[in-house]
């Protein structure tokens, strides 16, 4: 069974439905091979370098809202993440510029450790707080993957590698009308947007046995999700 995953490594919907979609699995009632395979989207392409500013503040800012209210609903995600076995610590998170994360992704599929690479940059942000644009920090992360720190190295320092391959992913996205991440799809026959809850992604998995057919939401709604404006 083919899985594509649209996300981002800053999208707290992501790592929640991402850990869902693993539970489900887990949990079906019946032994399915899985291939996950994980696509670049940029919830904001013009982001900056973490500047220093929490993110508390630049929701506040962003949203022209108090950072005592900013708090508040920070917590309420990170009940959800619990619920889930994730741990957001939010008061030290560094929001930041996503693209040479999204290349190192690339590179390290080309490498065969794809999924090892976004599980533990998703766990390097939102849980141990590392600023996942900071060149060192990516590469010391890399070594610790064992991927080959000179072609990692080489990725960073050439910002033309790997970089088609992230704007392919975001082009197919657009043709496909995703606006807004996560979002799933299940041998290119059935969709589910948002971080749904598990029963959606079982229900899912039952029906990819079915006849092939245009590709079909399975999304009992909209779902949480992050989009470039907001996380709903």
């Amino acid at each position: 069974m083919k899985i594509e995953i649209w996300s981002d490594f800053v999208c707290p919907f992501c790592y929640i439905g991402k850990r869902r979609l693993e539970q489900a699995i887990q949990r079906f009632p019946e032994e399915i091979d899985v291939n996950i395979q994980f696509k670049s989207f940029q919830l904001d392409p013009n982001a900056p370098q973490y500047s220093g500013e929490n993110i508390h503040e630049q929701l506040a800012k962003k949203y022209n809202m108090s950072v005592e209210r900013a708090k508040q609903m920070n917590q309420q995600l990170g009940e959800q993440a619990k619920s889930v076995g994730l741990e957001f610590v939010f008061d030290t998170m560094k929001p930041t510029n996503t693209f040479n994360t999204h290349r190192l992704a690339k590179f390290a599929k080309s490498e065969g450790k794809e999924a090892q690479f976004v599980s533990e940059m998703l766990h390097q942000y939102f849980t141990l707080s590392a600023d996942i644009s900071d060149r060192d920090t990516l590469l010391t992360i890399c070594e610790d993957l064992q991927l080959d720190a000179e072609k990692a190295r080489q990725v960073l320092e050439n910002t033309d590698l790997f970089a088609e391959e992230v704007r392919q992913d975001q082009e197919e996205a657009q043709n496909l009308g995703i606006t807004g991440v996560p979002f799933f799809v299940f041998n290119g026959k059935y969709a589910i947007s948002g971080a749904q809850p598990i029963e959606t992604f079982m229900n899912a998995l039952d029906k990819i046995a079915e006849e092939p057919q245009p590709l079909q939401d399975l999304s009992d709604n909209k779902g949480s999700y992050c989009d470039g404006e907001n996380c709903h």
